[in-house]
């Protein structure tokens, strides 16, 4: 059983994780005797940094959190020594068993810029199927057989958006990538771009063919500087392989790609918004129609997908429409991929058959929530998405369902909520990101956001008013239904799904000035037991106040007026003795 290939995870979460020092000592021990490979996430982001031992009969050994000196032992023992280290092997917790990955397919499997490896495991063949093969209408015809919606949030069929740039007689016509990922907590794109770029060049040269335009531009955020690079690399590598450029494959056919990096504003997400960006001015939504595939850059046909869309589109052409269909519900088809974060045990990147419900992405896929405490709510669609309670953790994860809850199914953030979690709080939080980042073109949007978001304050810090739910409310649907973009009209969303599901805490925060999850600092009151007091007077040389005296007897008392509720003297004491009210 020999060792052909070690393969360390080198996408940003294994980067951070400190997966660099792992790599090079690898190459330091093993020199060029065996193949040290830099590959992308694997998804596992809770067990980075990730080494895969491969041998010749293709057996792999996947271990967990390697530092340096594990790195060394994994070198020693077993690739020189042919003997596994079991014990700092991932376990299989069932975080692969329910997937499917389409999109995920070849990340934290292949060098990322590697031309040859990713032909290796099919790459560009849909490509070559598609222009030497199939007309362009075939292909758009397979994309609209297949289901594929938009995996960018907003989910309108693919297919139909290509149709329509196809129809246009502009012989000017452009192909752009949305990868202007702001979500907070959302890694979705920026870890397929690291992983494997060359899947979604690939997407983009189809639908390139499929309208007939000759130019492409992968919008991507500044913020994401190793995504950039990859992608820059795999367009040279494309292009020198004869997969971009003029007369591709010996065709008739030419396309060229090149990177615009976006200065990270969340509204930039959106497509006229994006479209004002890449031509050089402010990023500011305008009206519709006439819509981008219409008129786009320039004032040119332009179709608009987001990464995920863009790498389902290989698979579909190279294994056929009804192969994709065959997952997922009647009107929601194929597979999606979800940054699952929060309190969850397996947090990392995960690609499930659209149907299962939120309950099993959870619970089967996330692992549940740590230290066995009490699922609460997840936060689906980015910030401008929604609060879905546990109560409705049977959902089944479709565009339809979520859309049902009050929230929205979004690029694919999932950020999950246990009972230590204020929902006001959270309302608070992501509402504060949206009014930050509103363009200010309309002024339900730019000025309804911010009274929302002072009521808010104003609720977290004690001084709620009676009305203010009402006024939430009402404000809530009048941003939703006046704003010009779909930035405004989902902005209220964290607000209105949490007030429709989390009424209790919000009263009890306004009428009984009491955070229920012990979360709002205004709203706590630290106490100190005598009782289970040992006079230790921990908790008093960690106040960094001084509010922790000495009381009546041999125990510790808290002064109210001068406590800042910082909680650190309930984290020092070892007896339990302080409580938070």
């Amino acid at each position: 059983m020999k060792v052909t290939e070690v393969q360390v995870g080198l996408a940003s979460c294994g980067i951070a994780a400190g997966a660099e020092a792992v790599f090079n000592q690898f190459r330091k021990i093993l020199g060029s005797k065996v193949v040290v490979k830099p590959v992308g996430c694997l998804g596992m982001c809770y067990n980075e940094p990730l080494v895969a031992v491969i041998t010749d009969s293709g057996e792999r050994f996947l271990y967990k959190r390697v530092d340096a000196a594990l790195a060394k032992r994994i070198a020693e023992e077993h690739v020189k020594g042919g003997t596994p280290l079991e014990d700092f092997l991932a376990p299989d917790d069932g975080f692969f068993k329910r997937q499917v990955r389409i999109v995920l397919e070849n990340c934290g499997q292949i060098a990322p810029t590697s031309v040859e490896e990713y032909r290796e495991r099919g790459g560009y063949e849909a490509l070559r199927r598609a222009i030497q093969e199939m007309t362009p209408q075939e292909v758009i015809v397979e994309i609209q057989q297949s289901g594929l919606r938009g995996r960018g949030g907003a989910g309108f069929p693919t297919g139909m958006k290509w149709s329509f740039a196809a129809q246009e007689p502009d012989p000017v016509k452009f192909i752009v990538c949305n990868a202007d990922e702001g979500d907070p907590g959302a890694f979705m794109d920026r870890s397929v771009l690291e992983g494997d770029p060359h899947r979604v060049l690939e997407g983009m040269t189809i639908a390139g063919y499929a309208i007939g335009a000759r130019f492409g531009i992968v919008y991507v955020r500044a913020e994401y500087p190793l995504a950039v690079r990859r992608v820059k690399e795999a367009i040279a590598a494309a292009r020198k392989a004869g997969f971009l450029g003029k007369r591709i494959l010996g065709t008739p056919f030419s396309f060229e790609i090149m990177v615009k990096e976006g200065a990270g504003a969340f509204v930039c997400g959106e497509e006229t918004a994006l479209i004002a960006s890449i031509e050089g001015r402010r990023g500011m939504p305008r009206r519709r129609p006439p819509y981008p595939a219409q008129s786009g850059l320039w004032g040119h046909p332009t179709v608009i997908n987001n990464v995920e869309t863009l790498a389902n589109v290989p698979w579909i052409i190279r294994n056929g429409a009804e192969a994709f269909a065959r997952y997922g519900t009647e009107k929601s088809k194929g597979t999606k991929v979800f940054a699952l974060a929060g309190k969850v045990r397996h947090s990392g990147l995960v690609e499930i058959p659209m149907g299962m419900t939120l309950e099993e992405l959870v619970f089967d896929v996330g692992g549940g929530i740590p230290d066995d405490k009490e699922f609460k709510a997840v936060q689906i669609g980015g910030p401008s998405g929604g609060c879905v309670p546990a109560s409705l953790a049977h959902t089944p994860v479709d565009y339809e369902s979520i859309t049902q809850t009050g929230a929205i199914m979004g690029s694919g953030g999932l950020i999950v909520m246990d009972e230590a979690t204020c929902m006001v709080e959270v309302a608070r939080f992501f509402l504060d990101f949206i009014q930050k980042e509103s363009c200010g073109k309309c002024t339900f949007c730019r000025i309804g956001t911010k009274r929302m978001l002072e009521i808010l304050t104003r609720i977290v810090k004690g001084e709620g008013k009676p009305g203010d739910l009402d006024k939430l409310i009402d404000l809530g649907y009048k941003v939703k239904t006046n704003s010009l973009c779909g930035l405004g009209q989902t902005a209220p969303n964290p607000v209105l799904t949490t007030t429709r599901y989390f009424q209790d805490e919000y009263e009890a925060h306004i009428r009984e000035k009491r955070c229920p999850a012990g979360v709002c600092r205004a709203l706590l009151r630290y106490s100190i037991d005598p009782e289970a007091c040992r006079n230790c007077k921990l908790c008093a040389k960690a106040c960094p106040v001084g509010a922790i005296s000495q009381g009546d007897g041999p125990f510790q008392v808290i002064q109210q007026e001068a406590c800042i509720r910082c909680g650190r003297c309930r984290e020092v004491c070892p007896f339990g003795a302080v409580r938070v009210e």
